[in-house]
């Protein structure tokens, strides 16, 4: 695909160069090469069969916790945050003292993603530049770091990439004139009846707003959410399942790469590498589906063994352990009523059955267990 210029580099006040976008979309469209275009093709097809094979999981809603905070783990420590989706669930349980502070910036990520799904299923609510601007507030309000982000608000300064200062930066985004200018266009295009195919179109949001950065902080994390919804706006996704952020954090240093190769016209580059992260997170997602319902069968026959009341106990918390995986005795004296010592004995018989373990080893007091052969499959590099 030959280069499309999408904007130039011009000299400011202060002695610096700012990007400054071309009206967008460029007025002689895209181009896209034949292997762009099959791999394209290949994306639709695993999408699809993702949509599919997610309608046969018996709690879909479950999944989708998980897969929002695995999210919410990746975006947030491409940004930096040290804290796990394992800190994460830990901190949603309010089971564990020792967190890192950091998680808090996870946490906010979930909230947002929730917030965003819920605002999403309103069909009198389309995806405009306020939705933007309410998921951001979401992700940064009382957050970590939010005294320097303004949340909610689109920048009324220079902001900049990289380095100390303007002009010693990796990337300096439009003055906040033609920021504003460049979010109208990119409003534009998001609603436009265009001959894109939606899947590069989503490409396309993303690095556009990637390069306008509009915030003072938390583009990264809003821009990586906007992939998800737009495709699940336009239809390509029943459910929103697909979420790149662990692509990204895979490939951290080719996601710059890439995005700093379109503001420079590497438009083709970019979403060659994007599309390879969808084919990779939607074929991801599909063996994700399969293990669960494997894993699921399996230890729904370990209980199957025990005696009837036993069993009985055991089929209440096993279902559970699908949205909450790390629980303590006192987390499973809230979801079904028992002593402290009946809880007890249910997590003593999930350990021999080999479906719980303790989560940390040698502590004696607050003991904390994990379904770590279920967090695995979502946590697969630990």
């Amino acid at each position: 695909m030959r280069n499309t210029e999408i904007g130039l580099y011009k000299l400011q006040k202060g002695e610096f160069k700012a990007f400054i976008p071309h009206p967008f979309p460029p007025k002689g469209g895209f181009e896209f090469d034949q292997n762009i275009l099959q791999k394209n093709n290949e994306a639709i097809r695993l999408l699809g069969k993702l949509d599919g094979i997610t309608k046969l999981l018996p709690d879909f809603d479950f999944f989708l916790l998980m897969y929002v905070r695995k999210d919410a783990a990746s975006s947030s420590q491409i940004e930096g945050t040290r804290a796990t989706m394992i800190d994460a669930i830990a901190a949603d349980a309010k089971i564990d003292t020792k967190i890192p502070d950091d998680v808090d910036d996870i946490l906010h990520y979930i909230k947002a993603l929730h917030y965003g799904i819920k605002r999403m299923k309103k069909d009198d609510f389309p995806m405009v530049l306020r939705f933007v601007r309410e998921l951001h507030k979401q992700l940064m309000q009382k957050a970590r770091v939010s005294h320097f982000s303004d949340p909610g608000e689109f920048r009324k300064s220079q902001n900049w990439i990289g380095g100390t200062r303007p002009d010693n930066a990796s990337f300096v985004p439009p003055p906040v004139p033609d920021m504003h200018q460049a979010l109208s266009d990119l409003e534009k295009f998001i609603h436009a009846d265009d001959s894109i195919p939606t899947i590069i179109k989503a490409g396309l949001i993303h690095a556009q707003f990637e390069t306008i950065h509009p915030f003072l902080d938390g583009n990264g994390r809003t821009g990586r959410m906007l992939i998800t919804f737009y495709l699940w706006k336009e239809g390509y996704l029943e459910k929103p399942v697909l979420f790149l952020s662990s692509f990204f954090k895979k490939h951290q240093k080719l996601y710059y790469e890439k995005l700093l190769g379109y503001h420079n016209g590497n438009v083709g580059d970019w979403i060659d590498f994007f599309l390879d992260g969808v084919v990779e997170i939607a074929n991801e997602a599909i063996g994700t589906v399969e293990k669960i319902t494997v894993l699921r069968e399996k230890d729904m026959l370990k209980i199957q063994t025990l005696g009837k009341r036993a069993s009985e106990s055991a089929a209440l918390v096993l279902p559970k352990l699908y949205t909450q995986p790390i629980v303590t005795a006192r987390v499973i004296q809230k979801w079904t009523g028992f002593t402290r010592a009946g809880a007890q004995t249910v997590i003593d018989r999930f350990i021999k059955m080999k479906i719980l373990s303790p989560k940390d080893k040698g502590k004696k007091y607050g003991q904390s267990y994990i379904y770590k052969s279920y967090v695995d499959i979502f946590t697969p590099d630990g």
